[in-house]
């Protein structure tokens, strides 16, 4: 633009900006939560058990203790999900956030099928595909370890940088990825990567990929990717202890009363199951038979379940989708993702994250932190923010997208 059409541009957005500001909004966008409607779809999950309805197929009174690693049903049930074997499953708690911490955390304090604890070690790292997951790299920073930064490409991490470093490198023992609709960006993993993944050779024995598949059945799209599996690409070549794989319920059914799975290899499970033994007695069984009878024990029956999500959300993505390409599509400012699941829009505008947020925040919209998608919170180019769709409604969605747009124009205009 010549000095006249930006200096017009910028009246026109303060101005609008002050109009929001006057608006006293209160929007919150900060994380990917579910909305109340589509909380409401599984309701009847609460009350679905009568009085008498406690007992498993095998007889387990599932109000009692037992059953450490989960109902034999609830195996068989969830196993599709991952695309595993009922016997390479553990039906956890509510949390598969929780089954990681503890998963990397008896890495470091027990080890790895009988190698040294990582604690032991005098540094001890993981790889973090970026832009990525917050609370990933919180609990590896938490446990102590070095965050180390890989880009993320259209379909995968730089794979021939992860098979460089953890080919070299005997310091590092993990590496996170959330393979279908990555965290933020939405990138599905290509089957050469999976595969590649499932081939590596680290030179740390103890090393695990961290393999959050929480958006598996999260589709926005009616012919959704189908994406080859990493623990069977990694038995094809001897290899499958190299990986820990996770997901839940939890934006399925309610995320505070969900069912969270790890899935792993048979020796990976046996060991696992031992160390659990020691911290639980069972998880919870009648939020396990809740599910069950919700479902009719029937996997196909959640799949379905999730195209009544998709038909809620999928018009708030196309909120955020249209309000981008019309405010900012010809400024050449800006990128953002096109995701066909998962629950986050990556927007890319270099330098002026921070800007953009902390705007968005002084007029009412408060959204996720710059920087939180990379290690340390720090975002070396100053240019991502995650955008979290689905908890506004779509009115409050249309409006916080358009104060959205107009202090991505104002960062850009008033630099």
């Amino acid at each position: 633009m010549q000095q006249e059409e930006k200096a017009a541009l910028l009246a026109q957005c303060q101005a609008q900006y002050a109009a929001f500001q006057a608006e006293q909004l209160k929007l919150d966008m900060s994380r990917g939560k579910p909305s109340p409607k589509q909380l409401d779809l599984t309701n009847g999950i609460i009350d679905v058990l009568s009085e008498e309805d406690y007992l498993a197929e095998n007889g387990l009174d599932c109000r009692n203790y037992g059953c450490l690693d989960g109902l034999p049903e609830a195996k068989r049930f969830f196993a599709p999900m991952l695309g595993v074997d009922p016997e390479e499953l553990i039906v956890c708690g509510n949390s598969s956030l929780n089954m990681m911490y503890w998963a990397m955390s008896l890495a470091m304090t027990n080890g790895v099928l009988g190698e040294k604890p990582w604690w032991k070690y005098d540094r001890v790292k993981v790889l973090c595909p970026v832009p990525g997951y917050d609370r990933h790299f919180a609990i590896s920073e938490f446990l102590g370890m070095e965050l180390v930064s890989v880009p993320m490409h259209e379909n995968s991490p730089d794979m021939d940088l992860v098979e460089q470093l953890v080919r070299e490198d005997d310091t590092i023992k993990a590496i996170w990825c959330v393979p279908m609709y990555s965290n933020p960006s939405g990138v599905v993993y290509s089957d050469e990567v999976v595969k590649r993944f499932a081939a590596l050779q680290p030179k740390a024995k103890d090393f695990r990929i961290f393999w959050d598949n929480a958006y598996c059945v999260h589709h926005l799209t009616d012919h959704p990717p189908v994406q080859a599996n990493l623990l069977e690409e990694a038995k094809k070549v001897g290899n499958e202890n190299i990986c820990y794989m996770f997901a839940s319920t939890s934006k399925i059914t309610h995320p505070g009363s969900g069912v969270a799975m790890l899935a792993a290899s048979e020796e990976n499970i046996h060991s696992l199951k031992k160390a659990l033994s020691f911290s639980t007695i069972g998880y919870d069984k009648i939020n396990q038979l809740r599910h069950l009878r919700f479902f009719g024990g029937k996997f196909e029956n959640l799949t379905e379940h999730m195209k009544k999500h998709k038909d809620l959300i999928v018009p708030k993505f196309q909120i955020v989708l249209d309000t981008l390409e019309e405010g900012l599509g010809d400024l050449g400012i800006a990128t953002w993702s096109k995701p066909q699941g998962g629950y986050f829009v990556s927007f890319n505008q270099k330098g002026y994250a921070k800007r953009i947020v902390q705007l968005c925040k002084e007029a009412g919209v408060v959204l996720t932190e710059s920087g939180a998608s990379f290690p340390y919170g720090i975002d070396p180019e100053d240019q991502n923010i995650r955008i979290s769709p689905t908890y506004p409604t779509e009115e409050e969605l249309q409006k916080a997208m358009h104060v959205f747009v107009c202090c991505a124009k104002l960062a850009a205009l008033d630099a």
